[in-house]
């Protein structure tokens, strides 16, 4: 009688933990979700698993559009997608579903793999992340519905009965034919730093409230780009990943001991709040100073995509290595930034 209570039990707080975790993705895509409802959607050309590419401004005014926005490491996402299948079937005609993988800690095996195994028949489009960062993207999954009139009608996190009524709304409406469609304005694609670039316009600030001082001359810089929940988060889905995190966090904390260096750990927002990075610094003790990147901008600058990742800059505030998440030898890349710039 007491393991049947125990399995009872096990699984009651198991549901409690997804509802929760399913209403705080809720919360969170309502609030990224509030400043758009209404505004023209932007323009944006998709790069497709299939090697083509999806005009979104030419597809705006003719049918709706239905972006959902996932990753392949996502339990929802994984959820839902025999749902998303459905509403493909169903809609397909009617809207134009697209599902846009957010490119973050993802390659084009992975989308590939992913499609073949969930059967996925609609079409597949790659992220480089400015998309996501002009529609405040924040969970995974998020959906992004544009009405036929150009104008983002919806945005959620779940796939209830809101979303469903939300598509047959704008499944109704009618086109806006000949008549020209708004759009967002055209947002001007950020400099990417790369190795030998002088750093400068990166406004981070520490949990603290501090200015980072990104770029500024001085001591050689490490900024190590990450996600707090990487270490636990992934450690089903991504296990590599999530020991590269741990490695680099261990790294990271011993090596920022010596002082020789200026540490900062920026954390991407998708799934991160400041209080959720204030608690990751309190369970991580001794961990470099901590930032968050609100809009994505710092990653953006530097073209990361995958966690963990380490830019190094030297004492001149210029760009001087990029580690990727399987690279290791992070206190002999200093070591050789430090030479260089001694006299």
């Amino acid at each position: 009688m007491i393991l049947p209570r125990l399995i009872a039990i096990v699984a009651t707080l198991l549901a409690c933990a997804a509802n929760a975790a399913a209403d705080d993705g809720a919360a969170r895509a309502a609030r990224a979700g509030q400043p758009l409802i209404g505004q023209p959607a932007p323009a944006a050309v998709l790069r497709t698993l299939g090697g083509g590419t999806i005009d979104l401004a030419a597809r705006y005014g003719r049918k709706p559009v239905y972006l959902k926005f996932w990753a392949t490491w996502c339990v929802p996402c994984r959820e839902q997608m025999p749902g998303f299948e459905r509403i493909y079937r169903q809609y397909g005609k009617r809207i134009d579903v697209i599902a846009v993988n957010v490119g973050f800690s993802d390659t084009e095996a992975d989308v590939r793999a992913y499609r073949a195994h969930h059967g996925l028949t609609m079409p597949i489009a790659l992220d480089d992340g400015s998309l996501g960062r002009r529609l405040n993207l924040r969970v995974t999954p998020q959906h992004v519905l544009i009405g036929a009139d150009g104008r983002i009608a919806w945005v959620g996190h779940l796939d209830d009965a809101a979303l469903h009524a939300a598509l047959d709304k704008a499944a109704a409406a009618r086109p806006a034919g000949a008549q020209p469609v708004a759009l967002a304005p055209q947002a001007a694609a950020p400099r990417v730093f790369r190795v030998g670039d002088k750093v400068d316009g990166i406004a981070l600030a520490t949990l603290g409230g501090l200015p980072a001082g990104v770029g500024t001359a001085g001591k050689p810089r490490a900024l190590v780009f990450f996600s707090p929940w990487c270490e636990t988060y992934l450690s089903a889905s991504r296990p590599a990943t999530a020991q590269a995190c741990r490695r680099v966090r261990e790294d990271a904390t011993r090596l920022a001991q010596k002082g020789d260096v200026d540490w900062l750990a920026v954390a991407a927002p998708l799934w991160t709040s400041p209080a959720e990075l204030a608690d990751y610094g309190r369970a991580h003790p001794g961990t470099p100073p901590l930032a968050l990147d609100r809009d994505g901008a710092a990653f953006a600058a530097f073209g990361i995509r995958a966690i963990p990742s380490i830019v190094l800059l030297d004492a001149q505030g210029r760009v001087a290595r990029v580690l990727g998440p399987d690279e290791r030898g992070i206190e002999q890349a200093l070591r050789a930034i430090a030479k260089r710039g001694a006299p």
